[in-house]
């Protein structure tokens, strides 16, 4: 359990990065939704103890962020940025075995954390290749091995899914859910979709503060009846409704164009309202905050 209260970050420009935030973070995967520039790095450098905060207070299992506690909390993370670049020259294996060395780790056990976690990222056959030889996805799931080696009890990832095919998102989403048994996984991402597959609990933040905290049930709750389908051939009316109303997609059909339209009131056009998906009610929230 992470329990982040009054958290206040402000940086020597005089920018507010998080203003005031309190959160609980239950074992499982807990998911971090937010535009870019939300907060959402800077908690996690936060809880990663690269970064100090300018006020409030963070506990990791009771264990409270303070220095003289640091080293104990690194030993219970792990963690993936969203910019990775490990050690080009060496191969694949040979970076993963340097960075189980470094862990602390006896030789046979990270060995074998590093060849399960090889197999289960689809970089079995890419070990002899050097790091600067592997694609920007390939680079990505390396980076997650190396956060797994450590059988951390907190796992951050930021954008694991960056650069994947759809493939491969399934299997990093697959191994992150079957990981977060017994851990805590806080998976940030702007894939709402990884999301709607992958967890149960979730938080959206915007401008330093967290909009929601809750269920995904609950924030899809708070967007019933606030999304709409419409179906028509009038460029004019699409013109005008994309302009008063938020648009989530836009589809052409056998029947014309079919947009979703999110909005507080039911628009005057000929709409229905429609079932909510987890991507409507982040656009709900980000616009309406309510």
């Amino acid at each position: 359990m992470i329990e982040i209260r009054d958290l206040t970050v402000k940086f020597k420009n005089g920018v507010t990065a998080i203003n005031h935030a309190s959160l609980d973070i239950p074992p499982g995967i807990y998911g971090l939704l937010g535009e870019n520039g939300a907060g959402k790095t800077t908690l996690m450098r936060v809880l990663t103890t690269i970064l100090k905060p300018s006020g409030g207070s963070v506990s990791l299992d009771g264990i409270k962020y303070e220095e003289k506690n640091y080293e104990m909390i690194q030993r219970k993370i792990g963690y993936l940025p969203q910019e990775i670049d490990l050690y080009p020259m060496l191969t694949v294996r040979e970076c993963m075995e340097y960075l189980g060395e470094l862990s602390g780790l006896d030789k046979k056990t990270y060995r074998s954390r590093m060849e399960y976690y090889l197999e289960k990222t689809g970089l079995a056959d890419h070990g002899k290749k050097r790091m600067r030889q592997l694609s920007g996805g390939m680079k990505r799931r390396a980076g997650l091995v190396q956060a797994l080696l450590s059988d951390p009890r907190f796992l951050i990832v930021d954008e694991p899914t960056t650069g994947l095919d759809p493939e491969e998102r399934i299997r990093i989403r697959n191994l992150l859910v079957d990981f977060s048994r017994e851990r805590t996984v806080l998976f940030s991402t702007h894939v709402v979709e990884d999301l709607a597959a992958t967890c149960s609990r979730l938080s959206v933040m915007k401008k330093g503060e967290f909009l929601y905290s809750g269920s995904v049930k609950g924030m899809l709750e708070r967007a019933k009846d606030h999304v709409f389908l419409c179906r028509t051939d009038d460029e004019m009316l699409i013109r005008q409704l994309s302009k008063k109303y938020h648009v989530s997609s836009r589809q052409y059909t056998e029947k014309g164009m079919q947009i979703r339209l999110i909005s507080q009131e039911k628009p005057q056009a000929e709409c229905i309202p429609c079932e909510v998906t987890l991507e409507d009610a982040y656009i709900y929230m980000m616009n309406f905050g309510v």
